[in-house]
């Protein structure tokens, strides 16, 4: 007996799905509460509404999916492209009656590339589509591993610091040590999800000097703290947060802040990215 395709909401505490009920507007609902996910149990038929859906759902709400049967992944050719463009945070193979638990384990796992992860979700997100960008910015967050200062970026990307600023500000994104931030804090949140121990012990290992640190440039960059962290699984969510949090302090392009403020995408052809004329924040005019 053929499956439908269907999907459900996960939501902390990860103990029970919900039916996803209203379209676009329960997406909205289930992206304003952090962490949450959708679940797309592809089933056997009836994907394709579904996929169409879900490719265009609010920014920071993941997406885990239970593929089909092995015969229908090699039967339908258009499966795999259809995957790639809705952008899942993770798969599990096909079974019947999942535990949501078990997909709490995928939501919390740490990208594998954290780099690569966050470059094609700001592409899927409309936000930038210059290759440059995205391989400055791509640069960036990989050195976050080990560099603390932008001064430090600067010297790994071989400009200086000067140049790397204006090569992000022109383009209407944030400055170059908001990014690396943002990018030590979601490796924080990913450490906080998968470990038990303490927030001291995990900020000292990351490079901060304690936890009321992290505490603190948390709440300022993300408008949140290390146990909503720690207990909201996955790290879109963080990311958006942050998104968020420039958009509204005038750290976006303002075509950028309103895809930002929008919440789903608009589509696949969604293109927030602009001429270096119109980016950027409006400059004071100097006074004689």
């Amino acid at each position: 007996m053929s499956q439908a395709s269907t999907v459900k909401v996960l939501q902390h505490p990860y103990h029970e799905f919900e039916d996803l009920s209203g379209g676009r507007a329960g997406m909205r609902e289930a992206a304003g509460l952090a962490g949450s996910a959708l679940v797309w149990v592809m089933g056997d038929r009836g994907n394709k509404a579904h996929a169409d859906l879900l490719r265009t759902r609010p920014g920071g709400l993941a997406l885990l999916v239970i593929l089909p049967r092995p015969e229908q992944i090699e039967a339908e050719q258009a499966l795999v492209p259809m995957l790639t463009q809705c952008r899942p945070a993770g798969y599990l193979p096909h079974h019947h009656g999942p535990e949501p638990s078990d997909l709490a384990q995928v939501l919390r796992r740490p990208p594998s590339d954290l780099a690569a992860d966050v470059t094609d979700y700001l592409r899927w997100r409309g936000l930038v589509f210059d290759r440059d960008t995205l391989h400055l910015l791509r640069q960036i967050i990989d050195l976050s591993k080990n560099v603390r200062t932008v001064e430090g970026l600067a010297r790994g990307l071989y400009v200086s610091r000067r140049a790397l600023g204006r090569r992000l500000t022109s383009r209407g994104l944030p400055v170059p040590s908001h990014w690396l931030q943002v990018a030590r804090l979601i490796r924080l949140s990913t450490k906080l999800q998968n470990s038990q121990a303490n927030l001291f012990s995990i900020a000292c290992a990351s490079g901060y000097p304690d936890g009321f640190s992290v505490s603190n440039q948390m709440s300022r960059m993300l408008g949140t703290r290390p146990s909503i962290v720690r207990e909201h699984l996955g790290w879109e969510w963080v990311f958006e947060a942050w998104l968020r949090s420039e958009a509204e302090s005038g750290g976006l392009a303002p075509t950028a802040a309103r895809e930002i403020a929008s919440g789903p995408r608009s589509g696949p052809t969604s293109r927030a990215a602009h001429p270096r004329s119109t980016l950027g924040r409006p400059r004071r005019k100097s006074r004689k």
